[in-house]
């Protein structure tokens, strides 16, 4: 059983076997985190291979992060079942990633409203095709129903939804893992669900439409709120020092350790061999350390 200091951590029942990817934790009163595989997609996690939130309110949930599928929204609504019986008002999008978007069509039809930043939701527009593609290849048949469904509500930097007396503020300070990366912060919980912005546990993912730095922009604007409680995007719910050991620090060593291989005339084959091996602890590291390494020479080379 996992613990975050008084929270609970209840293992979802397993009714049917897509639920049991997910574990529920509760991190704080009505503050609940759905952790998903840190592996990549498949069949068995629905693409659900991340973590999402929920806000229970007295009028309402909001989740945080869709499902990365119909099934796997599905799966993710046994869940919140399991902890509340309030309707799901607002699904918030952080991001373009499948698993921030691709299960909107389920929430829409259950009724409710989705939130986006515009960034995000042009990335899911541009990307949408290819990821869809690629889940049609890990899912096969269960990623029947998933189509592309967007934003309600979106904005550009900041936008403040009430539910009842609870006031929740989503923030897109720039681009991180991907263009359109969003935090959501709960005041009055002290809690904040960052999406893809934060990893733990497992290397967090360099890709061509990210930005290192940006991304280290981005951790410290949530880093200024020092939130009690934080959520990542993928892994267990944290704290603050632990989420900068993972994630900020692995970035801002990455671009030091490319910086000096630049500034010795290195080149990309050789960004690969760069010196990260303070991070070999975290899961997928041997997959994704040097292509992350070579993500950023890309990103460095012209800055």
């Amino acid at each position: 059983m996992r613990t975050l200091g008084s929270a609970i951590v209840l293992l979802i029942a397993c009714w049917s076997w897509p639920a049991c990817a997910l574990e529920t934790v509760k991190v704080t009163e009505g503050i609940y985190a759905f952790v998903g595989e840190k592996q990549q997609r498949s069949a068995k996690n629905l693409a659900n291979n991340a973590t999402f939130g929920l806000i229970v309110t007295d009028e309402g949930a909001v989740l945080v992060d869709p499902g990365g599928s119909w099934n796997g929204a599905e799966a993710l609504h046994a869940a919140v079942l399991n902890v509340t019986d309030k309707p799901v008002r607002f699904v918030i999008n952080t991001g373009g990633q499948d698993h921030r978007w691709l299960g909107n069509g389920y929430w829409r039809k259950k009724g409710a409203e989705i939130i986006a930043s515009n960034a995000a939701v042009a990335d899911q527009k541009e990307r949408g095709s290819l990821q869809l593609t690629m889940l049609t290849q890990l899912l096969r048949d269960k990623l029947t129903g998933t189509d592309p469904a967007y934003a309600d509500i979106t904005f550009d930097e900041a936008y403040t939804l009430k539910l009842g007396s609870l006031t929740v503020q989503i923030r897109h300070v720039g681009q991180a893992h991907t263009p359109g990366d969003a935090f959501v912060w709960v005041p009055a919980k002290g809690t904040v669900f960052t999406g893809d912005i934060v990893y733990v546990e497992r290397l967090l993912g360099v890709m061509a439409f990210s930005s290192s730095k940006s991304w280290l922009t981005a951790f410290e604007a949530l880093a200024a709120l020092k939130p009690k409680h934080l959520v990542p995007g993928h892994g267990a719910p944290t704290t603050l020092s632990r989420a900068k050991a993972d994630t900020y620090d692995y970035l801002a060593n990455l671009r030091k350790q490319i910086g000096v291989h630049i500034a010795k005339g290195g080149d990309m084959i050789g960004a690969a061999k760069v010196d990260q091996s303070a991070f070999k602890h975290l899961r997928l590291f041997d997959a994704l350390a040097g292509r992350n390494a070579q993500a950023v020479f890309a990103e460095m080379e012209f800055e």
